[in-house]
């Protein structure tokens, strides 16, 4: 191990602080191209000032491998003072050591392979219901439309909501919270960060109201929060109104904001390669999927998963994720200081030529079993994070994706409208700026 006297002696990695205060901020949030630039000048390893915070960018599965095998050694996970204030202090993507560690426990009930079996008939009811309403207007800028199914989606099966104009209403708060999450933390009335704060407190009144009611149940619901409210830890103790709060917050977000980016990006991507809709079509006919989805029969389409992965790998709905330095350390030969934050990089990661060739194409049979290019490196495959934080709602998301995927493909046709800016707007997650506007239709088969 490095001495502190050596380590000291190290240089930090190149790059720029940018201006006084703000650092890079302004370039980060809205520049697509702010790291290639950067990584071209100094290289995988440089520093920046984002978000109010000294950072040093890594990029590359050798960088994730270091930081996910140091969590809680010379790291621990942090976010930009935005999020971390917007998601709460109970939440469990803000707890780091022991307490993340008993909160997942109890959180991961929700995600377990029974649990989720038990989300599939309410996910295809819902998946059926919105893909009719889309039929009629023949027409539509999709990406709001998805966020609002998606939004119906998480609230219905992880927090036992009641759907309608309800839905719509927290929907709306929703949105506007989720844009002040990675914004500068200026709290006026008229700041992102300002008017995300109100929409905060906004949705925690709701959310508190439906946890009284739920708490009056004497039924146990099978939905994630029904698992939340009936999780113990080793002592036997639940988790606080206060905890509850935030963790459904955090559920909400996690279960909705990312994959709206997701789902969108794969009516994109499909739109743009019709040759893979053929081909889930003829696993979909040799599965002998007629509407009806059973596990079983999802497990068996290994080609659908193929082009989930390689939705994720080509648009990961979250382009990386931040750590606290509580420790000095070093990589690459360059000294990564206490007190500074580390984002390493999940796009750049899914970009790597040396284990993706051609990484800008979309090959679905990149992920098939003659190829498996994500296993030629530990941690060059990383859409949910790696590591002990790794998504813990992995499994939800991925049904999600598979059961709209199935639904969408085998009964209903869409194209790209012509004129339309389809370049992606990466910030709080991606998608195409235009809102992706289709020509949705009822499949005519023969």
């Amino acid at each position: 191990m490095t001495s502190n006297e050596t380590l000291r002696s190290l240089p930090l990695p190149p790059g720029t602080f940018g201006f006084p205060l703000i650092g890079e901020t302004l370039s980060f949030l809205r520049d697509a191209d702010f790291n290639d630039k950067r990584q071209n000048k100094y290289g995988l390893v440089y520093k920046t000032n984002i978000l109010g915070q000294r950072t040093v960018m890594i990029s590359g599965s050798e960088a994730n491998r270091f930081l996910f095998t140091h969590d809680n050694s010379y790291f621990s996970a942090t976010w930009p003072y935005s999020t971390r204030t917007l998601l709460g202090p109970q939440s469990l993507a803000t707890q780091s050591g022991d307490e993340h560690t008993s909160r997942r426990r109890l959180m991961v009930q929700a995600f377990l392979p029974k649990a989720i079996a038990g989300y599939l008939p309410g996910m295809e009811q819902l998946t059926d219901r919105y893909l009719k309403q889309w039929e009629t207007p023949g027409e539509m800028t999709w990406y709001p439309l998805l966020r609002t199914y998606m939004f119906d989606i998480a609230s219905s099966l992880l927090i036992g909501t009641e759907t309608g104009s309800e839905t719509a209403y927290l929907s709306q708060i929703f949105k506007t919270w989720c844009e002040g999450l990675f914004s500068i933390p200026l709290n006026l009335p008229w700041t992102q960060f300002g008017k995300a704060l109100r929409c905060r407190t906004l949705l925690l009144e709701k959310i508190e109201e439906l946890l009284h009611r739920r708490q009056q149940e004497t039924e146990f619901r099978n939905d994630a929060l029904g698992f939340l409210l009936a999780a113990k830890d080793e002592e036997g103790n639940g988790l606080t109104i206060e905890e509850l709060k935030d963790q459904v917050l955090l559920l909400l977000f996690a279960g909705h904001e990312t994959l709206t980016s997701s789902l969108c990006s794969f009516c994109l991507l499909l739109a743009q390669h019709p040759q893979v809709i053929t081909k889930l079509r003829e696993e979909q006919q040799k599965v002998g999927f007629t509407g009806t989805l059973t596990m079983e029969m999802l497990k068996e389409m290994t080609y659908l998963e193929q082009v989930i992965k390689e939705v994720l790998r080509l648009v990961p709905p979250v382009g990386g994720g931040f750590r606290r330095v509580v420790k000095s350390c070093e990589f690459n030969d360059y000294q990564i200081p206490e007190g500074w934050m580390v984002l390493y990089q999940i796009n750049q990661t899914h970009k790597d030529i040396s284990i993706y060739p051609n990484p800008q194409e979309f090959d679905p049979d990149r992920f098939s079993l003659d190829r498996t290019e994500e296993k030629q490196k530990a941690f060059g495959f990383i859409p949910f994070g790696g590591g002990a934080r790794e998504c813990v709602g992995k499994a939800f998301a991925m049904l999600v994706l598979r059961v709209f995927g199935t639904h969408l493909v085998h009964s209903y046709d869409w194209e790209l409208l012509p004129d339309q800016n389809l370049e992606l707007v990466t910030v709080p997650t991606p998608s195409p700026r235009d809102g992706l506007q289709v020509k949705f239709s009822r499949r005519r088969t023969s």
